[in-house]
């Protein structure tokens, strides 16, 4: 392992875990109590402080509360990233319910059968900055919610009577206080039960590892309706009394101006982030320029040595990378501040998590050697909801998260995923990683992202490769396969290229492969 340096955080797990809220509605309270005229939270058409965020969630949580919603209820938020969407959220926490963080870009049947298996007491619609959100609304009949004060937006609501609520646990470690739905690599969306102890841990050593401070203007675009957004950007953002600025979608264009005219000092993204705000910088003409901009970070999905190569030559910083998953709140590892990797590495395994490398045989790989990531932690969540037996295959009684991501670490700490393991392709007996060949496709010039999967042929697998390209490209697939010749062997080389206006991506960024297995 490599040895922290001087400028690194040291972290006491034991006392920074005793130290955490009960709650995470507790964390407006924290934030107005050390400065009440900080503004928390910004979006295009208001802000406000964290004394005003606190009335705002206090003003919501009595509604909530005169609509029959009880400790251990849902409370389902279809939104896109805005105030009303956090307000809702915190309030939702200060009932001991649980909110259930929906994007509205889900098409209907994909938050009809989300909202079906939840059951929630109350559904409610961020209309203001989400156009989606209010189709919604509109397909499910919501009622105008009340006017509050400070003003959060326009929102609406429906309730179901008949709900049921679940326990409530008074420690933080049990009670639930979030339940996100994954995509999924399969489709099958499964609610994840995240815990109040879950989101804190990662919000308090996140924003500590990043060294957040109250001056830090955060760009918020990740969708806090996942995990990453949820947790480490907003919930770490704020509990590091940082300001949010909001941002319901991606545009390259509303990020470049952010970046130049509004302070910003950190943006995370997904690499696919990266990417188009580099192409849209190039075909517009416009310069870098981002003179507060100190961090910048990669996560979400795999990132490739030329994207970080191109971003680290525009931005003038390292780009950071990362590693998590739903289950894990996200985060299991980081790049350093202090140590940035000249390699495509997701960093080290943060403090209080411990991981294993597990080969098909059930037994721990050899150091070095890769296998199954095995995950423990303060960050593994309490389970999927209504599903004990998907529980039981993903979490040991030993408290050890399966992830179906194989990795391997390096000597000086440094941990590596090689792709999932049912994403694996054997190649007549060979193994082949599709980020391998990704990496491949991602480095030629007019490629912008690539996604590789497996197609059965009689008795064995061949690669076949999607790519989305730049505008203006004019590479062809018969020239793409013969950059891959020349870097790759002759059984990791695509059989074939396939070349498609968009990816299916998840709001994320995140590449649907499931999606393209249909397809073929």
């Amino acid at each position: 392992m490599s040895t922290p340096s001087p400028c690194r955080p040291t972290i006491d797990i034991a006392a920074l875990l005793a130290a955490l809220p009960d709650r995470i509605s507790d964390l407006p309270t924290l934030a107005a109590a050390r400065d009440p005229q900080h503004v928390a939270l910004i979006e295009d058409a208001r802000r406000l402080t964290n004394a005003e965020l606190v009335n705002a969630v206090e003003a919501a949580a009595a509604l909530l509360r005169q609509w029959g919603v009880r400790g251990g209820d849902r409370v389902m938020i279809v939104a896109e990233n805005s105030i009303a969407q956090i307000v809702l959220l915190f309030a939702t926490a200060r009932l001991d319910a649980w909110a259930l963080v929906s994007n509205a870009r889900l098409s209907a049947a994909e938050l009809d059968a989300i909202r079906a298996h939840a059951q929630p007491r109350v559904t409610a619609y961020a209309l203001e900055s989400s156009r989606d959100a209010g189709q919604h609304a509109q397909r499910h009949g919501a009622a105008e919610a009340p006017h509050i004060a400070p003003d959060i937006g326009a929102w609406s609501y429906t309730a179901d009577a008949s709900a049921q609520a679940e326990p409530v646990e008074a420690a933080n470690h049990r009670q639930c206080a979030a339940l996100i739905y994954t995509t999924g690599t399969t489709g099958a969306p499964k609610g994840v039960m995240l815990s109040h102890r879950n989101l804190l841990f990662i919000a308090a050593v996140s924003s500590r590892l990043r060294q957040v401070r109250p001056d830090d203007v955060v760009y918020a675009v990740l969708p806090i309706s996942h995990v990453y957004g949820f947790a480490s950007v907003c919930l770490g953002s704020l509990y590091a009394g940082a300001t949010l600025r909001l941002a319901p979608r991606f545009a390259a264009e509303a990020v470049r101006r952010a970046l130049a005219d509004e302070g910003v000092t950190i943006f995370q993204g997904v690499p696919a982030m990266h990417a188009k705000l580099l192409e849209h910088l190039r075909t517009q003409g416009h310069a870098w320029h981002a003179p507060r901009l100190r961090f910048v970070y990669s996560g979400g999905s795999p990132l490739d040595a030329a994207l970080k190569a191109q971003v680290e030559h525009v931005y003038g910083l390292p780009l950071h990378n990362g590693y998590g998953m739903t289950e894990s709140s996200p985060t299991v590892s980081q790049t350093m501040l202090d140590a940035p990797r000249s390699d495509c590495s997701v960093g080290e395994v943060i403090p209080g998590v411990e991981v294993r490398f597990v080969g098909l045989d059930g037994v721990d790989a050899a150091p070095g050697e890769v296998g199954e990531l095995w995950v423990r932690g303060p960050n593994v969540m309490l389970g999927y909801y209504r599903s004990p037996e998907q529980t039981r295959a993903a979490v040991t009684q030993e408290g050890w998260l399966k992830t179906g991501d194989l990795a391997r670490r390096d000597p000086d700490g440094a941990l590596h995923i090689v792709g999932r393991s049912k994403d694996l392709i054997i190649r007549s007996g060979f193994n082949v990683y599709p980020a391998e060949v990704e990496h491949v496709l991602n480095a030629h010039p007019q490629v912008v992202q690539s996604a590789v999967i497996g197609r059965p042929v009689e008795g064995n697998e061949e690669v076949v490769a999607f790519v989305e390209l730049a505008a203006q490209a004019t590479v062809t697939p018969a020239e793409l396969a013969a950059w891959c010749a020349q870097r790759l062997a002759p059984y990791k080389r695509p059989a074939e290229v396939k070349v498609l206006a968009a990816l299916p991506a998840a709001s994320t960024g995140k590449i649907l492969k499931h999606r393209l297995r249909e397809w073929l």
